[in-house]
């Protein structure tokens, strides 16, 4: 692959619970085709869809006066807990094993006095896309549901895979050569996350074009499923960041304390 190409369609409305969002995609792509023949939809191509318009279809809508509370709700484990100005930033694991702000509860693109928890089983959601519009267009494609999250160690946000069907999510390159010759040990690329990034691009948080698809990587879409997203996410022992700074710190003096003998007075 030596090329990428990446658009976004315009036309679809807004979602609503309920809606048949695999009917309503299909026509999109129908209109967006007939309007730009070059761009109908082809073996090996990649569908990149906001996981919000997910969301919206499945009904994962409160009222915003809950919107504490279903963080709390949709978290496993406290990672790290800020105050400022505005109020307090909770950076949990949810239930979904993402490590995000609010556990990925979110208050904009939906409407007034509601927000958005994250679909409940996102690859399940992503198989069923994947399902209906191959079906639709009789091609072999692959389905990635995205959404926003910010990075350790990083200035900004960027898209990320949270829910796949039919793609290699992760590219392993452990036993190969690099241009040297040299064997690599260590590198396995996130090519779902990297596609993820690159279709937010076109498709942006304001413009109301929540679908991007992605050219170029066939090699990647999958006859099958797949494994899904969940393989991107670091659990247990292989997460090296489980707690924020301020909590790691007190917790090391927790443990120093409970440590100390009984006989030692300071």
């Amino acid at each position: 692959m030596d090329e990428l190409r990446v658009w976004a369609p315009a036309g679809l409305r807004e979602i609503v619970p309920g809606d048949d969002l695999v009917g309503l995609l299909v026509g999109l792509l129908r209109d967006d085709a007939a309007a730009h023949p070059d761009r109908a939809l082809a073996d090996g191509d990649l569908l990149v869809l906001t996981s919000k318009v997910v969301s919206k279809a499945e009904g994962r809508v409160v009222a915003a006066d809950d919107r504490e509370q279903a963080i709390t709700a949709e978290t496993v484990r406290v990672v790290a807990t800020r105050e400022h100005a505005t109020g307090v930033t909770r950076i949990v694991e949810n239930r979904l094993g993402l490590v995000m702000a609010a556990a990925g509860v979110d208050a904009s693109n939906t409407p007034e006095g509601t927000v958005l928890l994250l679909p409940l089983d996102p690859d399940a959601s992503a198989r069923t896309l994947r399902a209906g519009i191959a079906a639709a267009f009789g091609v072999r494609v692959g389905v990635l549901m995205t959404d926003t999250a910010g990075r350790p160690w990083r200035d900004g946000v960027t898209d990320i895979t949270i829910g796949a069907a039919g793609v290699r999510v992760l590219d392993d390159l452990r036993g190969e050569s690099d241009s040297f010759g040299r064997p690599l040990t260590m590198t396995v690329t996130a090519v779902a996350d990297e596609v993820a990034a690159a279709a937010e691009l076109v498709k942006g948080k304001a413009t109301g074009r929540p679908l991007a698809i992605v050219r170029g990587l066939a090699a990647h879409v999958l006859d099958d499923d797949g494994p899904g997203a969940r393989v991107l996410v670091r659990t247990g022992e292989q997460d090296m960041f489980r707690q924020g700074s301020a909590e790691a710190y007190a917790q090391g003096w927790k443990d120093a304390l409970d440590a100390r003998p009984e006989s030692d007075p300071s």
